[in-house]
């Protein structure tokens, strides 16, 4: 339980201070410092993630940096690709979902630390205002994109959204945050129905899920207040090295970890 909790506390501040993140690491944590399988960390993720996400909403609701056009369109194609995704997830070996899903944080990491934050993409207005029709079509595909990821991975999705809110579609780095935990929180809702419909948790698992989801939202909390005093540049350089290094240590965990993982 204690190893729930400490990594609940990180996710919670991932989730808060950068509206992502927090799927990247409590997969690892719960497969690799609780002891879960991946195939039964992946709900629970999912649970997790979700509910740190709308606490991580709440704090921002004052600061009017959600763009809910842009979410909605992101996240309404999403929602049926979370469930190919899950089908697709239940064919592979858990070995091999463990490294894709650290090649997928890589790769968005290495964009995120290449590129500067938004404020010239498909969304924005010559006065700089946000303008959803300008951008729909980009939104709808990446939206679907990241849904396949939620699903297949077990992913809130938001280490993709807020790359793509704020590189493809041009939201500012406080912008991308706030509006992708919008996203964040519909895709883990649509990702857990798709896979509690199959495998419903076990009870013994529960309490482990409860203490995990505790310490993520009361952190989330406390990081999404704090969050307004960081500038976008820096949220963006930290979001891009956290995905990194979790990256990283996912990816030497499933192939030199002896007997971890199967398949």
């Amino acid at each position: 339980m204690l190893a729930a909790a400490v990594s609940g506390v990180a996710v919670g501040a991932l989730m808060g201070l950068l509206g992502a993140g927090g799927s990247v690491l409590a997969v690892p944590a719960l497969v690799f410092g609780v002891g879960m399988s991946v195939h039964a960390a992946i709900p629970a993720s999912l649970a997790v993630v979700g509910a740190s996400a709308v606490a991580g909403i709440v704090p921002r609701l004052r600061q009017r940096r959600i763009r809910w056009g842009v979410a909605l369109a992101f996240a309404v194609p999403g929602l049926p690709a979370a469930y190919a995704g899950t089908a697709i997830g239940r064919q592979l070996p858990e070995r091999w979902l463990m490294l894709g899903f650290a090649a997928v944080m890589a790769v968005v990491a290495v964009r995120m630390l290449a590129s500067s934050s938004g404020g010239g993409g498909a969304c924005r207005t010559g006065t700089g205002g946000v303008d959803v029709r300008r951008c729909l079509p980009k939104a709808v595909l990446a939206g679907a994109a990241v849904g396949l990821l939620t699903g297949l991975f077990g992913v809130g999705g938001g280490f993709a959204v807020v790359p793509a809110l704020a590189l493809l579609l041009g939201l500012d780095a406080a912008e991308a945050v706030a509006t992708s935990l919008v996203v964040v929180a519909l895709n883990s809702a649509s990702g857990l129905s798709a896979h509690l419909g199959a495998a419903p948790v076990d009870g013994a698992d529960a309490g482990v899920i409860a203490g995990f989801a505790a310490a993520a939202v009361a952190t989330s909390l406390a990081m999404g207040r704090l969050s307004r005093r960081i500038a976008a540049d820096r949220l963006q350089m930290a979001f891009g090295v956290a995905v990194l290094v979790v990256a990283a240590g996912t990816a030497a965990a499933a192939l030199w970890a002896p007997g971890l993982l199967a398949g």
